[in-house]
């Protein structure tokens, strides 16, 4: 029986305590993991939800699947370069808002911000927030590692030269600068993958950077290491967060706080463990499992749901990436965005190692992880449909589509973590 038909019965309070909503900036927003999870308001399966240290966060509830309070946040301008990921952000989003083909603005972020500095009215007024998870292949330990010398554009293509240029996608984090010194959020979140961190002094080039945004009027503080696993998504999947926040919008308090975290930790803007992968803590709860995830899921040829009946049917390899099988009892690699070869197994046949004997027995057949497994790996609601038809605005999704984008997504429940953190601490921030 698959989430769709979930009967939610118990309703609880929300957590919101403000009723202005406050306004968010998405670039490089893919499909929209991290905007969704800003948002609250989703599905998710009950245990990802650690609810002796969140009990408010729980709108409504059944015996394993509950849906999210919403947050105190909106996003009013996405923006991405993909036109597939645009398709499926509005199919899911148009959900919420009627003009959500008019919030997703197509197209490469120099090419925006260029635009805006030539007086055209590109980014929305009154901007609290301006979220980021600016590209990372050029920083992944899984790809060439050429960091600010990548050879790809702004756009997606190759570069014509080989001489130094910003507008390499090594470096778009620097025209994410140019967006916050345009718009004046009160804070800024960039997220990128863990490799950055062991990249030369990466790190460190990329937080003086986003300090010098608006002249400087930005306090970064030291970007830091989350594993998702320790927020209650069934993945190993660590990313690098930047956090900045508006020198003159900062309380006085807030300004000393954010200096000096380790005798000021309930100013820290980090979301609090919530499961225990790689944290101990006795209010913590077990990390949630591939088993617990996927365990409702109809096999391929049984399901409705056309995202369950896709994936690939690349041969299995003796060797090489994506040709092992998930762990069904610990958490699953990370879902990357690849597609066909690069995906794992759900299982594997005996003879090629295959573990999940209980299942094989059954006769269930060898396959890799369908659309809407890895998408519930990345705790993304089952009512976000990633297959999706031609429209006369946007263009279709196939499975190729569907497995890059959800790869490059941040894990909704991770947002959701990060969201409510800063809505919690926002008045502590802010004037």
């Amino acid at each position: 029986m698959q989430q769709q038909s979930h009967n939610i019965i118990k309703k609880t309070s929300s957590t919101s305590s403000q009723t202005q909503k406050k306004r968010v900036l998405s670039l490089f927003s893919g499909c929209g993991g991290m905007d969704i999870g800003f948002e609250g308001g989703f599905q998710c399966l009950k245990r990802c939800i650690n609810t002796d240290l969140h009990p408010n966060w729980i709108k409504c509830e059944n015996e394993k699947w509950v849906t999210v309070s919403d947050t105190n946040f909106e996003t009013v301008f996405a923006n991405d370069i993909r036109p597939d990921a645009k398709a499926a952000w509005v199919s899911y989003f148009q959900k919420r808002y009627k003009d959500a083909n008019k919030i997703y603005h197509l197209g490469s972020i120099v090419d925006l911000v260029k635009r805006a500095k030539s007086g055209e009215n590109i980014f929305p007024d009154n901007i609290d927030i301006v979220t980021g998870g600016f590209p990372c292949q050029d920083f992944s330990v899984a790809g060439k590692r050429q960091g600010f010398h990548s050879k790809k554009s702004h756009n997606g293509g190759t570069l014509e030269t080989n001489e130094p240029s910003i507008e390499n996608r090594g470096q778009l984090y620097m025209w994410m600068r140019d967006v916050i010194t345009l718009v004046q959020p009160s804070i800024f979140i960039a997220e990128n993958v863990k490799g950055l961190a062991s990249l030369e002094d990466v790190k460190n080039i990329i937080e003086h950077d986003f300090a010098s945004a608006a002249d400087g009027g930005y306090l970064v503080i030291p970007a830091r290491i989350l594993h998702a696993a320790n927020y209650g998504v069934p993945q190993s999947r660590e990313r690098i967060i930047f956090y900045g926040f508006k020198r003159s919008a900062l309380t006085a308090d807030a300004l000393i706080a954010l200096t000096d975290l380790e005798n000021y930790p309930n100013f820290d803007p980090y979301p609090i463990p919530t499961h225990n992968y790689s944290k101990i803590g006795t209010q913590l709860h077990p990390f949630v499992t591939c088993r617990e995830m996927l365990d409702d899921l109809d096999e391929p040829d049984k399901a409705t749901d056309i995202s369950q009946t896709k994936y690939s049917k690349a041969k299995y390899l003796p060797h090489g990436q994506g040709n092992t099988e998930i762990k069904l009892d610990f958490i699953s690699p990370t879902i990357r965005s690849e597609h066909h070869g690069n995906i794992e197994f759900r299982r594997l046949n005996k003879e090629n190692g295959g573990t999940h004997e209980d299942e094989l027995s059954k006769g269930l057949l060898q396959r890799r992880l369908t659309i809407r497994e890895c998408a519930r790996l990345q705790t993304f609601p089952d009512d976000y449909q990633f297959i999706l038809p031609k429209t006369l605005e946007n263009k279709s999704v196939s499975a190729s589509d569907a497995y890059k984008i959800i790869g490059n997504a941040v894990p909704c429940i991770l947002g959701y973590n990060i969201a409510q953190r800063l809505s919690e601490n926002w008045n502590k921030y802010f004037n």
